[in-house]
């Protein structure tokens, strides 16, 4: 079946006059290890609304939600930021090229934080195109995923210095990582001022005190890659296992892992915790996004089967947000994603 493609500042809504794929069965099974749940729903879409890119070339990156519920996004192998807000997007020129751009945060006042390793620079960025930027002094820089502290210090992770890096008042403070194999990528900040961030190549968490002291916690499974992370409204920090497909958490001293069941490498990407606690992910090479709630994982394919969701983000409304590097962003409601 032919897809008409709609004008750049018209979404697709799927579910409804556009559904892709229906399969009438839905498979229910109960994994030994650990007791969870994983249903696969119908590879159908539930209700998914998308946004295709202006261009053919550009390629959505990451995702983040403005309090007035506009939303930014990355744009790779591109010259500008992405907006989306009164249902169309927008481009806006940000002056050089983008080239992983895997750093992208919003701050209260609704503007946008964002990484740009070619540049050598963190920048901010207005809803009205306004920039400002703040050059590092490394000769190369790559640079990971970026924060927005409740003070409104910006925190990133800053790969070629082995550094979880601080900005603020336009001073850059950096928290060198005293493992040997580093590889800083995903930063956080809870509600009291606590950094966390992954190491990938050192297989651990980071932990940074609001008086910055620093502690590196090692995740128990070996090997793992820890990656994207996030902290929920009770301080319980989530985190991705990369290479071996597990969700990870933290709380109290203690860590619980939740394998994700699939018969295939799931290709985690992206996490995000939603307004009721569910804790949200994409998942790149089964074209889907994640769920888990209360030990439960739920599987929401995704209206393409080429699809390839790489960032999420919540609304405050529960709206899941995502990225899709095939060319779109995209939207699952709220009602949807709810838990029932």
């Amino acid at each position: 079946m032919s897809i008409p493609v709609p004008a750049p500042d018209q979404p697709i809504r799927r579910g409804q006059s556009l559904r892709v794929w229906v399969v009438t069965s839905s498979i229910v099974l109960l994994l030994a290890t650990g007791g969870l749940i994983w249903w696969f729903g119908s590879w159908s879409d539930p209700g998914f609304i998308e946004y295709p890119m202006l261009h053919p070339t550009d390629i959505p990156t990451t995702v983040a939600v403005a309090p007035n519920g506009a939303i930014w996004f990355t744009i790779d192998f591109s010259d500008a930021i992405g907006l989306l807000r009164n249902g169309k997007i927008e481009r806006l020129p940000k002056g050089t090229q983008n080239l992983e751009p895997m750093g992208l945060a919003v701050a209260s006042d609704g503007s946008a934080w964002y990484t740009d390793s070619p540049a050598r620079l963190i920048s901010r960025i207005s809803q009205s195109g306004e920039i400002t930027s703040f050059p590092l002094s490394t000769p190369i820089a790559r640079l990971g995923r970026i924060a927005v502290a409740p003070d409104g210090s910006v925190w990133f992770a800053e790969s070629t210095s082995y550094s979880i890096t601080r900005l603020k008042e336009g001073e850059f403070t950096r928290y060198v990582i005293e493992s040997v194999r580093g590889g800083p990528f995903g930063v956080t900040v809870d509600a009291q001022g606590t950094a966390w961030a992954t190491l990938q190549s050192g297989n651990a968490l980071v932990r940074i005190s609001p008086s910055g002291e620093m502690t590196e916690i090692e995740v128990p499974t070996r090997a793992s890659s820890p990656s994207d992370i996030a902290v929920d409204a009770t301080g319980a920090v989530w985190f991705l296992e990369f290479r071996t497909d597990k969700i990870g958490r933290y709380a109290d001293g203690r860590f619980a892992e939740f394998p994700v069941p699939s018969n295939e490498k799931a290709g985690l990407a992206g996490l995000t915790v939603a307004p009721d606690g569910s804790v949200w992910f994409g998942m790149l090479r089964t074209h889907s996004l994640g769920r888990l709630h209360n030990g439960v994982f739920k599987k929401f394919r995704l209206p393409r089967p080429d699809a390839r969701p790489y960032s999420v983000a919540a609304d405050a409304a529960g709206n899941i947000w995502y990225t899709d590097i095939s060319g779109w962003l995209g939207m699952l409601p709220a009602d949807q994603a709810k838990v029932n």
